[in-house]
């Protein structure tokens, strides 16, 4: 042509920002990229590692069960859930999972202080804690009763005056059974064991002639008794405890996610292999079952999944 056509070169001009336009669009369409990411989630992909919060004798929730090392049990698998919704949220297929056991005096304050990203056990949603770190959705739900002797006259809280009775350190069980002390004036001896494992062998051993604790955590020292049926959980049931998974406070992307991933396995039905798995099955290491079936309150969380703390039954 001797001279260009107006309207093609119109259309040359145009397609450049089209192009650039389209790309942008669809940048921004893309969730959580990386110029995007905040808090934990940028702290996960920055190293390539994600880091874990576990227990070692919280039974059948988070525990260690052989040599290896490796944390198994209930919550442990829901945590394994969110991971796998983490690597596909960043696009890491390959993304490092790292350990790190907590206590229950532990697990807040290294949540807090970013040397756990997540943690997933048997820790109780309170209001107290809920200042501290920010809680998922509910995963269990849990009444605080106490383990005693088959044999035992020591049958409730009411029998306990002047006894010796152990608890967790740093768990709920401990603050309402040293409230109940105080407020009653019952005169017991109130022993804090550093962990669960712990709190069992001093029942065991009879420096204590009582374990208060969560009733599921419980179960799970029943059962691995050496005669399990010389132990029975009684006792008026002192609190319903929510478990949740616990992350830094004031990270919202990192807790859609969590929460999504929970309530995917609620929806799907997943949980219900979960918890058949770790509670009417035989479980690790010694094949044990704990023979504890889902109760009606835990059916009510997975049907209406939530994140507020349970309200405490006043001791």
């Amino acid at each position: 042509k001797d001279s260009p056509d107006p309207y093609e070169e119109l259309l040359m001009r145009a397609v450049p920002t089209i192009l650039g336009v389209t790309l942008t669009a669809a940048l921004s369409s893309t969730p959580l990229m990386a110029a995007e990411l905040t808090g934990t989630l940028k702290k996960i992909r920055t190293s390539g590692t994600i880091t874990l919060g576990h227990r070692d004798s919280s039974i059948p929730f988070s525990y260690i069960a052989d040599g290896s090392g490796q944390p198994v049990g209930y919550s442990h698998d829901i945590q394994l859930k969110i991971v796998e919704a983490i690597k596909q949220e960043l696009g890491m297929p390959k993304l490092n999972v790292q350990y790190n056991l907590v206590t229950s005096q532990t697990r807040i304050p290294l949540v807090q202080n970013g040397t756990v990203d997540l943690e997933c056990g048997s820790t109780t949603n309170t209001a107290e804690r809920a200042r501290q770190v920010d809680f998922s959705v509910g995963i269990f739900e849990a009444s605080t009763r106490l383990l005693v002797r088959e044999d035992s006259v020591y049958k409730d809280f009411q029998d306990l005056n002047g006894k010796n009775v152990v608890t967790t350190a740093g768990s709920t069980a401990e603050r309402m059974l040293k409230v109940m002390n105080a407020e009653k004036k019952m005169n017991m001896n109130v022993i804090s064991a550093k962990d669960i494992g712990e709190s069992y062998q001093m029942l065991e051993s009879g420096r204590a002639i009582a374990f208060m604790q969560d009733d599921a955590l419980l179960a799970g020292e029943m059962a691995k008794a050496k005669k399990p049926e010389d132990w029975v959980v009684t006792g008026t049931p002192q609190s319903n405890e929510i478990y949740g998974c616990t992350m830094r406070r004031g990270d919202p992307d990192l807790k859609k996610v969590v929460d999504d991933s929970i309530k995917s396995l609620f929806v799907s039905g997943e949980i219900n292999a979960i918890y058949d798995k770790w509670f009417t099955q035989p479980i690790p290491p010694k094949g044990l079952n704990l023979k504890f079936p889902m109760s009606a309150e835990l059916k009510t969380i997975i049907a209406h999944p939530n994140d507020q703390p349970a309200p405490e039954k006043a001791l």
